[in-house]
């Protein structure tokens, strides 16, 4: 016996109920990965969110493969429902800008860096006006929502016995009540529609405010005032007055696994120790002394965003290691940030490439605290979670170190596209 096929509006119906969950599911999984407050709570469950999130992610692209050959169908059904077209047009968009920028997201080592920017604001800014209208769309839509009547509190007195017997056409009119200007369900959808905007509006126009910045920025990093105490500041290099990069060309997001810490130059120390001849600890006034060089570079985020034409000032690493004299037994660096929690290790291989550096002034300014200033690691030919902020010690060691992200699921060697 042969089983029946559902019908078309029951397949309808059935990709749009999960449709829906999946959706639910990736509005609250996206939210939570990029809540910059939560990210050391989530720990290694980050990683495992993220892949979740992908994976349910591809399975969306895969409801949209299935809706493809009905669309046609579905359209014709609705040739005479504008409201209803725009509305599938435009959920159509928004599902599919989330499915292929979250490709590149998923995938950027395998597509130019530049891409990824553009990736990660096209996925942000439709979910920032896609996910209002859904939760807008799907409340407005529910049967409690559609049928009003349900709610009214009845306050009519039951007819008596002799009135529910007296045929209507005999009964008098009475007075004629008129229609309110607004009805419940209007009301509600209006009142929904204003809760939204007051909480989506303004913190929308601070994020297109951050986004914007993908152009050079007067004192870059440090245009904020520096909660660090640290003097006297570094005087800056004539390549770093120049800014020889131009200014850099983006906008760095605040990560972070602990609390903002905070320095001030009579407490901090910069220490160099493990397999070398000569260990040093430097106080911030001697550190400033050690000589430093300019270059210019890029700085990737795994997470998706990049900024560009970066004029860095610092020590170049290879330099700190060649004065200290590293033993034959010393195989990897390993750097700790001043939070402490926070490590990472390169091998000494690694460490010796050309760019990789110990910076102290970004775009002829202190680095701010809040980018990991006052000195933090930059290593160019991989990504961020490689360059360790508030960087105040180094740590030369014979064996591998597992970082704080490799740990939840990163890769060990960061290598960006190319660059391997």
């Amino acid at each position: 016996m042969s089983r029946k096929k559902p019908g078309f509006g029951k397949q309808l119906a059935e990709l749009h109920r999960w449709n829906g969950w999946l959706v639910v599911f990736l509005a609250i999984s996206g939210l939570l990965l990029s809540w910059g407050a939560i990210r050391g709570w989530l720990g290694e469950g980050r990683v495992w969110l993220k892949q979740l999130h992908i994976a349910v992610g591809v399975l969306s692209g895969i409801l949209i493969v299935l809706y493809a050959p009905l669309m046609k169908r579905h359209l014709k059904q609705l040739r005479d429902r504008t409201g209803q077209k725009g509305n599938l047009s435009f959920v159509l968009v928004l599902l599919i800008g989330w499915l292929l920028s979250g490709i590149v997201l998923w995938q950027l080592r395998h597509f130019p860096t530049h891409w990824a920017n553009a990736a990660l604001v096209v996925h942000d800014l439709l979910t920032w006006v896609g996910l209002p209208y859904i939760l807008y769309h799907a409340v407005t839509r529910l049967r409690w929502m559609k049928q009003p009547g349900r709610r009214a509190i009845r306050t009519m007195e039951p007819q008596s016995q002799s009135e529910a017997e007296t045929p209507a056409a005999s009964r008098l009119p009475g007075p004629t009540v008129p229609a309110p200007w607004m009805d419940r369900r209007q009301f509600l959808k209006w009142s929904l529609g204003a809760v939204l905007a007051v909480t989506v509006v303004p913190p929308f126009f601070r994020w297109l405010g951050r986004t914007a910045n993908f152009a050079p920025v007067p004192g870059g990093m440090s245009a904020l005032e520096n909660p660090n105490a640290m003097l006297p500041e570094p005087q800056p290099l004539p390549d770093s007055i120049k800014v020889v990069g131009g200014g850099a060309q983006g906008s760095f997001q605040v990560y972070t696994v602990t609390k903002l810490p905070t320095f001030n130059s009579g407490t901090w120390r910069f220490m160099l120790d493990g397999l070398v001849e000569k260990p040093a600890e430097w106080k911030w006034d001697r550190f400033l002394e050690i000589a430093r060089t300019v270059q210019v570079s890029d700085f990737h985020c795994v997470t998706g965003w990049s900024v560009y034409r970066n004029t860095w000032e610092g020590i170049p690493l290879s330099k700190l290691l060649q004065q200290a004299g590293v033993k034959p037994e010393a195989k990897f660096v390993k750097f700790y940030s001043g939070d402490g929690v926070y490590t990472d290790a390169l091998s000494l291989e690694q460490a010796n490439m050309e760019g990789v550096m110990v910076a102290v002034l970004h775009d002829g300014k202190p680095i701010h605290r809040d980018y990991g200033g006052p000195v933090r690691l930059i290593v160019p030919k991989m990504y961020g979670y490689k360059s360790v902020k508030w960087l105040d010690r180094i740590e030369l060691i014979d064996r591998e170190h597992i970082g704080f992200w490799e740990e939840r699921g990163y890769d060990n060697n960061a290598w960006l596209n190319g660059q391997v």
